[in-house]
């Protein structure tokens, strides 16, 4: 069902009290005024909620998500927990009654996705997720220009996330291990630039690509190449890295009409994409109409408008997953890989390892 601003602000609870709700997450919130109002969060590491509640004026505090839910019935949680508990939480959220915002990535596998959204129902609650460079102006803009054909015919891309993670960061439990985390910088890191890939390109039709565990001690890959046809006859390689220590994330899209170009680290505002005709082009048509940083803050009021119309949050997120796993199905098993091949019968569908690593 829709929520409709008349009955006052939306309830909010967070799952999870981290540095991801606390950096990203409680800053979104605030910057929606008196639209929302966060009612309550969950951890169960009792002083860590103690303090999350503490700094950020918020009356209720919960170690059980279940608890949380029958008390409070709040309209939408904020999942921050790590990936291993996404799919769960969110399913019971929605199940429920409320609706959801859960962090990158949504779930560890196409099987959890397709399970989530069976949790949904017509007209809500349903799952959103945060693939917030999506909602940046430059991305918006860009994807006018797509719709209308100002750049004209797609052709080439590269998705570039090469970032430098090392051994520390791994000291985490649930970090570079497939049953935790999913995977590695194809799964955890390089998912934002490739979600904003798809944004841009549209639908993908075939994956080939390689994967290897160089330097890291994980059970996962740390680096990952592929290169992926579009049904529009478009091409794209995509990299994902934490083994390069100068660090870049970089999107390039080749048109007819014109390169456009982004070059960020972890968000991006109008300074951060470049524009260069083709030669026969005289008109500048890269002109945003405003400045918005690609942020937690960007997406979150289209997912506030979503809820008020009773509609599903404008995030695709089962494409991207569907790449993800794409890909680690073409680099385990050395293939080719289609989306038609990426249904329950295939051990793909149910583990990105396909269950074999």
């Amino acid at each position: 069902m829709g929520l409709s601003d008349s009955f006052g602000p939306v309830r909010v609870a967070i799952l999870g009290t981290g540095g991801i709700a606390e950096l990203a997450h409680i800053p979104a919130l605030r910057a929606q005024g008196d639209r929302v109002t966060v009612v309550a969060a969950v951890d169960v590491d009792a002083d860590r909620l103690d303090g999350f509640q503490s700094r950020h004026d918020i009356p209720a505090g919960y170690l059980s998500l279940d608890a949380m839910l029958d008390t409070e019935k709040p309209d939408i949680v904020h999942i921050c927990t790590p990936p291993a508990l996404h799919a769960d939480a969110t399913v019971r959220c929605l199940t429920g009654g409320a609706w959801v915002l859960v962090e990158k990535p949504p779930c560890l596998s196409l099987a959890e996705y397709d399970r989530i959204t069976e949790a949904e129902r017509d007209g809500g609650p349903y799952a959103g997720v945060v693939f917030q460079h999506r909602f940046g102006s430059g991305a918006r803009h860009l994807s006018r220009l797509v719709a209308d054909g100002a750049l004209g015919r797609p052709l080439v891309a590269v998705c570039q996330t090469t970032w430098y993670r090392d051994d520390a960061y791994y000291e985490v439990p649930w970090r570079g291990d497939w049953a935790t985390e999913g995977g590695g910088p194809t799964m955890g890191h390089g998912i934002h630039q490739m979600d904003l890939l798809l944004a841009v390109f549209g639908e993908w039709t075939e994956v080939r690509a390689m994967a290897g565990t160089l330097a890291r001690n994980v059970r996962t890959e740390d680096v990952s190449m592929a290169v992926v046809h579009f049904a529009n006859g478009a091409m794209a390689s995509v990299v994902n890295s934490v083994l390069s220590p100068r660090e870049e994330s970089r999107l390039r899209f080749d048109f007819t009409g014109g390169t456009v170009e982004l070059t960020h680290l972890y968000g991006y505002d109008n300074t951060h994409w470049r524009y260069t005709p083709a030669p026969h082009v005289t008109a500048d048509v890269w002109q945003p109409p405003d400045d918005v940083p690609s942020s937690h803050a960007a997406q979150l009021p289209f997912v506030l408008d979503a809820m008020a119309r009773g509609e599903r949050p404008p995030v695709d997120g089962r494409a991207t997953m569907e790449l993800v796993t794409a890909i680690y199905r073409s680099a385990f098993t050395g293939q080719p890989v289609r989306r038609d091949q990426l249904g329950p019968h295939d051990p793909f569908y149910h583990r990105l390892d396909g269950g074999t690593a």
